[in-house]
């Protein structure tokens, strides 16, 4: 038994020192769980900010002025006044993303009772501005309208609404971005360090002097497996305490180590189909070429991209056999909401029995291609 804990001790720190030695690697490493990390939190924000809207001002009254000047920061730029003949050079050319038409005696109507129309010029191309930026342009003016009007939310025949979110008060998209980013880092460093490390011993030929040492296969597995852990274990504490804390001041509230402790449980699934495709593949072309085939799907269907629950039912039920799923859904519940291990325990315990299966069925592809009895 001490025997086998010296090997494995030793294995673990052959294998550390290969990664620490690769610069090439160790750079992919760090940037990894820091800048990819910041990219990820901040490149796509699914809020409206800074979209650039112009108005066609045809009737120049109190209402008209008072719909302009209810655009600003940082949801839309200050909005510009053009004429009605700058409208399709300006569309075309891209410089704004909406153009609102005021028709002229707009107010006349309004205070008359009648139902005036104005028009909104909307750029689709900017698809995302474009769907969330349409809402809110309706709402704006319909608010500015109706306190013109002397009519208040409250005093409408619209029953009262008192919205209050919670977990992300300000709708802060680069929240769950940066961890949605942490996540999906976990998966692929841990597969890619994995399998990498195997496909390296056999193209420099070591592997053969691993199995002429009296090693086991469960040794030298466990070693790759345990020494990926502890490097993606200390990238993900340096990420959440030094790039999400601290640098993107995105608050933490659950407990940390409750996280790290759910992180290792998922490690050891990922590292085990690291493993696996280590174990099939011949070099590392097709390596690349099967991470990719591997990596996408466990990004793209875990949840991290869209919501889980709006995927067909036959994804759901395939993803709910991948670790990933489940530790998304964990992630977010400890990170965000607080959540204690009576709250998260059935999802520790699926990502568990999924790693042992997958270790158990990796450990005998992987004893039977190093032709070892043991």
């Amino acid at each position: 038994m001490i025997r086998t804990f010296l090997n494995i001790y030793n294995l673990m720190i052959k294998e550390l020192k290969i990664v620490v030695y690769d610069k090439g690697m160790f750079i992919f490493i760090i940037y990894v769980f820091s800048v990819a990390i910041y990219v990820g939190g901040t490149k796509a924000s699914m809020e409206l900010k800074n979209a650039p809207i112009a108005f066609v001002d045809s009737d120049k009254s109190q209402l008209s002025h008072r719909l302009i000047n209810a655009f600003y920061k940082p949801r839309f730029n200050t909005p510009d006044t053009i004429s009605y003949y700058d409208i399709d050079e300006k569309m075309d050319s891209g410089y704004y993303t909406f153009i609102v038409l005021i028709p002229s005696d707009f107010e006349k109507d309004v205070l008359s009772s009648k139902v005036p129309e104005i028009q909104v010029n909307i750029d689709a191309t900017r698809m995302t501005q474009a769907g969330i930026g349409a809402a809110y342009v309706k709402n704006i003016i319909s608010q500015e309208i109706d306190t013109f009007l002397n009519k208040s939310v409250e005093n409408s025949v619209n029953p009262e609404l008192i919205i209050r979110y919670k977990y992300n008060q300000n709708l802060a998209g680069e929240w769950f971005g940066s961890i949605n980013e942490i996540i999906n880092n976990i998966v692929m460093i841990s597969i890619l360090l994995s399998a990498a490390s195997l496909v390296r011993e056999r193209e420099h030929g070591t592997i053969e002097h691993l199995m002429v040492m009296p090693l086991t296969s469960f040794e030298i597995m466990i070693s790759k497996i345990l020494s990926v852990c502890i490097i993606v274990l200390l990238g993900v504490c340096f990420s959440i305490f030094f790039v999400v804390e601290a640098f993107l001041e995105i608050p933490i509230s659950g407990s940390i180590p409750l996280y790290l402790f759910s992180t290792f449980l998922v490690l050891f699934a990922t590292t085990s189909m690291g493993v696996f495709i280590g174990t099939v593949v011949k070099n590392m072309p097709q390596l690349g070429m099967v991470f990719i085939l591997t990596i996408l799907p466990l990004m793209m269907l875990s949840g991290t991209m869209s919501p889980f629950e709006s995927m067909p039912q036959i994804l759901q039920y395939l993803m709910n056999l991948m670790p990933t799923s489940h530790f998304v859904e964990l992630s977010q519940a400890i990170l965000f909401r607080d959540a204690g291990f009576f709250i998260v325990y059935k999802q520790m315990i699926n990502i568990f029995l999924i790693g042992v299966v997958f270790f158990i069925s990796t450990l005998f592809i992987f004893k039977k291609s190093l032709g070892m009895d043991n």
